[in-house]
């Protein structure tokens, strides 16, 4: 029997990278898994395929989720599905990086509506639909609390802004014993920052541990949180860097 048998996990942009470790694990724990995914939709089903083909309960759905409506039905359509909501993860994010002199009118709006308010909606319809006992885990960014170079100034601006919303949300929610918590990774081995790619190294040098994260070392504490075991950790900010924040 897994850990989180009889319950259900939705995760926002869980069909790739950090996203896609997760809905492995969650599956692997027992849980019925929904998915919200933005783009790739073969990609996804051929994700989805791989996921069921053990008899686990999965259900995707493609949706834009810095559109609030969107975000909304998609979650809907999710806990119709697979009959409620126990655990929220959201991953999904963009970065917006450059000069600062080269950012756009509306890079401030676009990136905040996807890396801020979506996981603050997902957040909030998630806590209508959970029971007592649930799971919110919003997966952020280590350069939150150090940034190493110019270049990510609203990167990291929406990033940290997690930090207070997760907070706000543990004492918002913590009479019904639904948690929340916030997961800051560093450079993790992804198809959007390989390990092998052309700022590999330069990416390392902070880290204490030289080398790249994996996406399955993030989805093993996310595991942990979204468990029985974490029940009493709630408003935590938990760095899974290398000592990138040592």
């Amino acid at each position: 029997m897994g850990v989180l048998d009889g319950k259900v996990a939705l995760v926002i942009g869980g069909t790739r990278g950090i996203g896609a470790a997760i809905s492995r694990r969650m599956v692997a724990d027992g849980a019925s898994v929904g998915i919200i995914y933005r783009s790739r939709a073969n990609d996804a089903q051929r994700f989805e395929n791989e996921l069921r083909e053990n008899g686990a309960r999965v259900f995707t759905v493609p949706a834009d989720v810095s559109d609030v409506t969107a975000l909304d039905h998609a979650m809907d359509q999710i806990a119709r599905h697979l009959g409620g909501l126990d655990i929220l993860v959201s991953v999904a994010g963009t970065a917006i990086v450059g000069p600062l002199e080269a950012y756009a009118d509306d890079a401030f709006d676009r990136s905040f509506a996807l890396n801020v308010r979506a996981p603050f909606v997902a957040a909030k319809k998630a806590a209508s639909l959970m029971a007592k006992g649930g799971r919110i885990i919003t997966i952020g960014s280590i350069v939150a609390d150090r940034m190493p170079g110019g270049g990510g100034t609203l990167y990291a601006a929406s990033k940290a802004a997690l930090g207070g919303m997760t907070r706000g949300l543990a004492r918002d929610l913590g009479a019904r014993e639904i948690t929340a918590n916030l997961v800051q990774p560093g450079p993790i081995d992804t198809e959007r920052n390989p390990a092998d790619g052309p700022n590999a190294a330069l990416t390392r040098a902070p880290l204490a541990i030289s080398r790249h994260g994996t996406a399955d070392e993030v989805a093993g504490l996310v595991a942990y949180l979204a468990s029985p075991e974490a029940g009493f950790v709630t408003g935590a900010t938990y760095n899974i860097d290398g000592g990138w924040s040592a």
